[in-house]
């Protein structure tokens, strides 16, 4: 009924070979074109990461055969979408070779809030303590194998975010084209070492709306001209 956690992403594709073969055959196909990655939607455990994993070297081993061309050395990642991926991160990130950490579901599934429902939009937060040090714990899993971190979705698009999620250590946001330009003019401007300290006080801190403001404070000290209201 609830279609959010029913049959999609990696599930749909685990149970349908001929439409993933497909899939997974043409992006291998297109590797040889440029910088091409693939990257797991929805992984929820270690058994999904592994079968998808398989069948990316069988239908490699296809190609090979048939004498077609691809980047053997094409990397391979996984969302970070459900709290039971961020946990065993440690786990996942001895398997790929990026993560991208998908904050929309995240939040919706660790809060169990759905953000479209106006009777509870109120408890969808970002800054919950429980997403920061998800999020925290995924990037340092990573950093141990060497993997690097993406976060997309909603807060990484969010200026008032980025000193945040800089300070949490990923390396990569994706963001709709429109901000980019703002979200490199305040990266650009930020200091390192004062993301990092925000995000020892979140991790440390019990409160949603303090991580939030101190996170905007430093963004708006940072770059006070992206939050000047209009006139």
């Amino acid at each position: 009924m609830n279609p959010f956690l029913g049959w999609r992403a990696i599930r749909y594709c685990l149970q349908q070979e001929d439409v993933f073969r497909d899939q997974l055959r043409a992006i291998l196909r297109a590797s040889v074109e440029g910088n091409v990655k693939i990257m797991y939607p929805m992984i929820s455990g270690l058994d999904e990461l592994n079968q998808a994993n398989t069948f990316v070297a069988q239908f490699k081993e296809e190609l090979r055969k048939e004498g077609i061309a691809f980047d053997d050395n094409i990397e391979l990642g996984a969302m970070i979408e459900t709290p039971s991926a961020a946990v065993i991160a440690d786990a996942l990130a001895k398997r790929v070779k990026f993560f991208s950490v998908g904050t929309n579901d995240l939040i919706q599934y660790t809060l169990a809030v759905d953000r479209m429902n106006e009777k509870i939009a109120h408890l969808y937060e970002p800054t919950h303590p429980a997403i920061v040090r998800l999020i925290k714990f995924t990037v340092d899993s990573a950093r141990k194998q060497k993997v690097w971190v993406s976060v997309c979705g909603e807060m990484a698009g969010d200026p008032t975010l980025t000193p945040l999620l800089m300070g949490l250590g990923v390396d990569e946001l994706s963001a709709a084209p429109p901000v980019l330009a703002q979200l490199k003019y305040l990266i650009r401007r930020l200091k390192l070492s004062d993301a990092q300290e925000l995000a020892a006080f979140a991790l440390e801190c019990e409160s949603a709306t303090e991580i939030l403001a101190r996170s905007t404070a430093l963004a708006q000290r940072a770059a006070p001209s992206l939050f000047e209201t209009k006139k």
